[in-house]
Formats: C-alpha cells, structure tokens, sequence
C-alpha cells in the first residue's frame, strides 16, 4: 500500500526522518536538481549579457520566468489539493528540463536571442508554478508531525551544501567555456529529479471544495482561508515588497555590479557561494534551534537580505560582500524552514496546497514590476543608488510585519 493510499498520513518513527525511504527518496530528487540549479542563474545571466544584452534584456527574460507563475500558480494550488502530487511533480521537472535544455542548445549554437531565452523561460516559469504548491505539502505526508521541522531543514541542507560550490563552479565554467554546459547540466538533472519524485506515489487530499465543486469554487474555499489568517495574509503583503526588492536588486542588477566593478562572474560566483554557504550555516541552525514564535522569526530573519543589497550598493570591497551575502544566507534558510513549519502545522492539509499558491502569488505579483522598474530606473538613476533603495524597502516592509499582533501570536504546535 502506497503512502497515497492511506490518504496522506505520515508514518510513525522514532528518531530522524531519514530512516524513512520514502523521505530519502524526496532528498535524493532535491539533491540532484539542485546540483544543476546552483549554476543555473550565473550561466543564464552571462548567457543574456554575452548575446549583448544588458539589465534591459534581463530584466525581460526574469519577468518572463516570473509572470506564468503569477498566472497559474493558483490553478497548481488547486490541483495539488486534488490530484496526484507526484504526478505533478514529474510533469513539472520534466517540464523544467526540456526548456532548461532548449536554452542550452540556443546559447551553443550562438543563435540565442532576448526573445527565445524569454520563450524558454516562460515554459519554466509554467513548470514552476504548479510544482511549488505541490512541494510544500510533501513533507508532511512523509514523516509524522513532531519530526517537520528537522524533515524540512533536511530537505534544504543537500540544496544549500551544493549551492555553496556550485555557483563558484558554474562561474568558472561559464569563464573557461561558456553557459551552454552549465544550462545542459541543469536540463539533465530537472529529468532524473522527475522520475525520482514520480516514484513517491502520493496522491491529492480531499479537499472541501474538491467534491462537486469547480475550480472556482475550489479558489473561493481557500481565499477564505487565506483572508481569515492575519499572520499568513500580512507576511505575504509583506513579502510582496521585499520579494521584488531582493530579486530586481540581486538577480538583476547583481550580475551588472559584478560584471562592472569587480571581476564579473567569477566575482558574482563567490557571492552566490558565501550566499549558499550562509543558506547551509542556516539548516544547522534550523537543526539545534526549534524557535517558539515561528511567524516572528520569519520576519526577522528574512529582513537580512538588505544587508548584501547594501553592500553592493555601497561597492564595498568584495570581503564585505561575501560576509553580507553570508549573513542574509543564514537568515533565509531560517526564514523558509520556519515558515514552511508555520504553514504545515497551522494549515490543513486539505486546503496547504491553495493556501500555499495565494501566499506564493502574494509575494510574486510585484516581481515582474520591480524587474521592469529596476531596469528601467537604472538608466537614469546609477546601480548603486537602485541597490540602496531595494535595501531600504526590505527593511521597512519587515518593521512593519512585525508590528502586526497576529505575527507574534502564531507559536509552534
């Protein structure tokens, strides 16, 4: 019998998470995409600016990886509360591969344009979009509810271990030969990582409005869940500022900084690493650490992500970079192994899947415009200065979150 079969429930076992197989297995599909991701965003980076675009052009071919997700993030939220949850993540990271191998032919042949990389991106982003509500329900139907917190710090330490060397790697791989093997790369793991997860079986719970009721229906049965959570609505309208402000200030004009006042990507890949380095001192300490105020600890520790912004911003010598890059890693990791705890012990089942696509699109919707506004503002304004204001917005949408009571009410389970 199946996990799926039993409807969900998590076994019972004493002590780690990894004797469980079924959790090894999850780790092992996060493991191998993750040895393909941790290079991916230096290689596309410098695979845009080497067909001779600039913050424009990436600029355009971030929004175009984001807006899908903005778009059918809501529709993947109801299918993982409804259907297969392995099924989607199979379809998802094949998904992923293809379009993540179509760009590495492209750049291979030289015949790469803003335009096509944007094509393949789009069909990323749709990949994405139904795989991460998915994702976030995983955990909990493998290991039983007191061993949540350690499941999900184990899921992230594999990913965050490779992530330290593996932007170091793909920056000097794209210097000696180029992105096309660093994208190739990425595409193979997307494949083998599907054919992994499609081997956990789990089906989709029995939501409320999953019996006679439509999608829209569905929708309306978890918007009402959503809105009646005053820690999980503030925390996104929260995130959907400084979501934007660190992705338009790090992914894109990161590279930019990098490639202009310091040593370009072999440059931009050690800050990626200390970035990781920091993602994995993150997961030990989700380890030791079990905080009371789960919401609270999100907030605080999320708002570090101004700190490499700032110091990027200020063109501090690369020493200090790293050590921001690191100390934002930290707080990160604590902030998405908290949440993902938050989320799994507060919200049901049944409803985690929506729930968790409202919250995902909440912090979202705001990327493409800070892309854009990003890119565009830099023409007039110097990087530095747009750095400097990206930082400052982090901070103040996380003061003000935490100000909220709800936020400070939530505690562990």
């Amino acid at each position: 019998m199946t996990l799926g079969d039993r409807g969900g429930s998590p076994p019972s076992a004493a002590g780690s998470p990894l004797q469980l197989p079924a959790f090894r297995r999850f780790l092992l599909a996060h493991l191998v995409s993750a040895a393909g991701s941790a290079m991916a965003p230096v290689a596309l980076a410098f695979a845009v600016i080497g067909q001779g675009g600039g913050a424009w052009s990436l600029g355009i071919v971030l929004t175009a990886n984001t807006v899908p997700a903005l778009v059918f993030l809501l529709v993947g939220g109801v299918l993982a509360d409804r259907v297969s949850r392995s099924r989607i993540l199979f379809l998802g990271n094949l998904g992923a591969g293809v379009a993540q191998a179509a760009v590495a032919v492209l750049v291979a042949t030289g015949t790469a344009t803003t335009a096509a990389i944007s094509v393949c991106a789009c069909a990323s982003g749709v990949a994405s979009a139904f795989t991460a509500p998915a994702v976030q329900g995983v955990a909990s139907r493998l290991v039983p509810p007191e061993q949540l917190q350690q499941a999900n710090a184990l899921v992230r330490a594999p990913r965050n271990a490779v992530k330290v060397v593996g932007p170091v790697v793909g920056g000097f791989v794209v210097t000696l030969t180029g992105p096309a093997w660093a994208l190739g790369w990425d595409a193979l793991t997307f494949v083998v990582a599907a054919f992994l997860l499609a081997g956990l079986r789990l089906a989709g719970a029995v939501s409320p409005g999953g019996s006679g009721g439509g999608l829209v229906a569905d929708l309306r049965v978890g918007w009402a869940g959503f809105r009646s959570r005053a820690w999980l609505w503030s925390y996104t309208l929260s995130g959907t500022a400084v979501v934007a402000a660190w992705l338009a200030g790090y992914q894109l004009l990161g590279p930019i900084v990098a490639d202009r006042s310091y040593s370009g990507a072999g440059s931009w890949g050690l800050v990626q690493g200390a970035f990781a380095a920091g993602l994995l001192a993150g997961t030990v300490v989700c380890l030791l650490w079990k905080p009371q105020r789960l919401v609270l600890v999100c907030v605080v520790t999320s708002s570090g992500l101004m700190l490499p912004l700032a110091a990027l911003g200020l063109e501090l010598p690369l020493p200090w970079v790293l050590a921001a890059a690191a100390i934002a890693g930290v707080g990160m990791d604590v902030a998405i192994v908290a949440w993902s705890t938050a989320m799994q012990q507060q919200v049901p089942d049944e409803e985690l899947g929506r729930l968790s696509s409202f919250n995902s699109v909440g912090e979202r919707v705001a990327i493409p415009l800070g892309y854009l506004l990003v890119a565009a503002t830099s023409a007039y304004w110097t990087s530095g200065r747009v750095l400097l204001v990206c930082s400052a917005v982090i901070l103040v949408a996380g003061v003000a979150n935490a100000c909220v009571p709800d936020v400070r009410r939530i505690r562990r389970a």
